[in-house]
């Protein structure tokens, strides 16, 4: 992810936006994990700003590119923050 953030000026607006529904992606997962564990507050945070992110990613790829930039590196930090303080993802047992 980190690559990415550094050369988005480089990307054209399609794989902008791409680069911004993984961010979305990643971030709804980490809010799915944190719910299972407990953790509503940080949930509910990733849940926001994922579907924050998801729903402007046209607009935040074709903008002004330092909010674009400030945007990506907010959600990687909400990430990266939630996966230093939960560093083993919950594998799940169960039988189907």
């Amino acid at each position: 992810m980190e690559e990415k953030i550094n050369t988005i000026k480089d990307l054209d607006v399609e794989e902008r936006e791409e680069v911004f529904v993984d961010i979305a992606r990643a971030l709804a997962n980490a809010a799915r994990d944190a719910f299972i564990e407990g953790h509503r507050h940080f949930a509910a945070m990733s849940t926001n700003m994922a579907e924050a992110i998801r729903i402007n990613a046209d607009e935040l790829a074709r903008d002004d590119l330092q909010n674009a930039e400030r945007v990506l590196q907010q959600a990687t930090a909400m990430i990266a923050q939630f996966k230093a303080v939960h560093p083993y993802p919950l594998v799940s047992m169960a039988v189907h």
